[in-house]
């Protein structure tokens, strides 16, 4: 398999050093030609997990979208949600003809509240059966320091993310796979937002105690919308063997669903969580976006998902009060109180 890897921060740098650690040669377009002439040099990404350092030689770099795709079978798309539907359309009509595309990408389209699979069935006639995720549990800073992590892939054809997927197995990295490949894309633009929630009740000075149950509250939260969306693997408890693993299939509970959620609201790597607990101690947005120098996709995802469930009609009562206090100036204070009216 010939990777490309779309994006040059954080995360497409962690995948970056998966895949090489593999042996893997990469196609990695970097738009910024300092920065690609910078990696090249000095062996590593100068911004993001600068501690990183490359085999040079297994790393063709780019400035141009066509040029990458031309060279690769395989795309990993990995920045924020906000940027990738300029960077796609740069690309050919026929670009993706032939290709896989993994996304990484942990956020909604701006581009009318789409998932990146629909923008790339309407663009570029892309089907469901050439797409695949990598999704989490995992920080970007955790496998920069080689601390044991695990990705799981999805897509309709799961013997085929399996091949993926083991490529991408090192000391460091677990994989596993799931069919789910529209229900994770969810769950993952959840965690951020409630991610966020924990930030802010941090930053307001709430305890352990009430960001467990806060947290817990979420969990069920999250189930409850990708239930009414039309999301399977919802059932705590209820497992049938994986017929291509022998393992038990995976339930709202398994790592990419739970343990994305907490290790998202806890850790101190937490892009969201630090930006909410700015937000909690009463910074404004706009400062928080500058102080963070980041993009925190919780707080794009938390307009997103109260737009997009105005159609789903699930009960949100903790994304809403997050969206209110990011989106219509409902104070924190205001909102965590609302917020402590509905937990259970």
């Amino acid at each position: 398999m010939q990777f490309g890897i779309i994006g040059s921060g954080t995360w497409a740098t962690a995948l970056a050093k998966i895949l090489t650690d593999n042996g893997n040669t990469i196609h990695w377009l970097i738009r910024n030609e300092q920065l690609l002439n910078s990696i090249m040099k000095r062996r590593h990404n100068p911004k993001y997990l600068s501690a990183v350092y490359f085999n040079t030689s297994l790393l063709q770099l780019y400035t141009d979208v066509n040029e990458m795709l031309v060279n690769c079978d395989h795309v990993i798309a990995a920045t924020p949600s906000a940027f990738i539907i300029d960077i796609l359309q740069e690309a050919d009509k026929k670009a993706f003809e032939g290709k896989k595309l993994i996304s990484a990408i942990k956020g909604i389209l701006p581009k009318d509240n789409m998932l990146l699979n629909d923008f790339l069935n309407i663009t570029f006639e892309m089907p469901l059966s050439d797409y695949f995720t990598v999704m989490g549990p995992c920080h970007a800073e955790e496998v920069a320091a080689e601390k044991l992590s695990y990705l799981t892939f999805s897509g309709i054809d799961t013997l085929y993310a399996k091949r993926i997927a083991d490529c991408f197995v090192t000391e460091y990295m677990n994989t596993s796979v799931n069919e789910d490949v529209i229900g994770v894309q969810f769950a993952a633009v959840l965690k951020n937002i409630y991610a966020l929630g924990a930030g802010i009740a941090h930053g307001l000075e709430y305890g352990d105690n009430f960001l467990s149950v806060l947290i817990a509250n979420c969990a069920d939260e999250m189930a409850g919308f990708l239930k009414k969306a039309g999301i399977r693997n919802m059932e705590v408890g209820v497992h049938a063997e994986d017929q291509l693993t022998h393992k038990k299939s995976p339930n709202y509970a398994a790592s990419v669903y739970l343990g994305d959620l907490l290790v998202t609201c806890y850790s101190l790597f937490s892009r969201n969580r630090t930006f909410g607990n700015m937000i909690g101690k009463g910074y404004s947005v706009s400062s928080a976006k500058l102080e963070t120098d980041m993009v925190a996709e919780g707080y794009y995802a938390s307009e997103r998902i109260f737009s997009i469930n105005k159609k789903v009609q699930a009960d949100m009562p903790i994304a809403g009060a997050i969206y209110r206090i990011l989106w219509e100036n409902l104070s924190p204070r205001e909102g965590f109180k609302q917020i402590e009216e509905v937990l259970i």
